[in-house]
């Protein structure tokens, strides 16, 4: 990792920092505020988002009685967010159909991480491994058994060049960096990676 970060739980008093993270986007509440694995695409509303993604995330942070995500900070400044939560309370993972295809049915204290937004000056620069590997050190302590993710492998990919907004789950090179292994695939370019505690 080529920069120095400080990872913290997100918590309400952190709020206008998770806000700072998503920048322009943060001006926008219908855009996915960390939303959408939180509704199966299964569910009975087809996976609709709401019209306030923003207030529906403040919510659960000031709610929560574990911390939903992680905000990772660069000479004090917010730079990254990641969610990470037990599986089992993630429908959008639970209902996803390809999914549901490769993944054990028993996921009592597995893990999932399932998005990173990184501040676009500070991308490329180790913030996401360093959200990864905060993550799994954050299940650990609330007594995870395995942590798992479905990250996207460049190099499977056709195209020359990757967006960032491709990337929001990860990618394959950051999990395996943090130890993560290969344990199923949804696409050639869309692995299930599980690193066991």
């Amino acid at each position: 990792m080529t920069t120095s970060i400080e990872v913290h739980p997100a918590t309400a008093d952190r709020w206008s920092d998770v806000v700072r993270v998503f920048g322009r986007r943060g001006d926008d509440p219908s855009w996915c505020w960390c939303q959408r694995f939180l509704r199966s695409e299964t569910a009975s509303d087809d996976g609709k988002t709401s019209s306030d993604n923003r207030r529906a995330l403040f919510e659960e942070i000031s709610r929560a009685v574990t911390p939903p995500g992680l905000i990772a900070y660069v000479r004090g400044t917010p730079v990254g967010w990641t969610r990470v939560a037990p599986r089992d309370g993630l429908r959008g993972v639970r209902g996803n159909r390809a999914l549901s295809r490769v993944l054990a049915n028993e996921d009592a204290g597995v893990w999932w991480v399932t998005c990173f937004a990184v501040a676009s000056g500070s991308r490329r620069s180790g913030v996401g491994l360093g959200l990864l590997e905060a993550a799994v050190r954050f299940a650990r302590e609330q007594g995870a058994v395995a942590v798992e993710g479905h990250p996207v492998d460049v190099a499977r990919l056709h195209g020359k060049r990757v967006g960032g907004s491709a990337l929001f789950t990860g990618t394959r090179t950051m999990f395996v960096q943090a130890g993560f292994q290969d344990v199923a695939h949804t696409h050639p370019s869309r692995p299930v990676m599980r690193l066991l505690l």
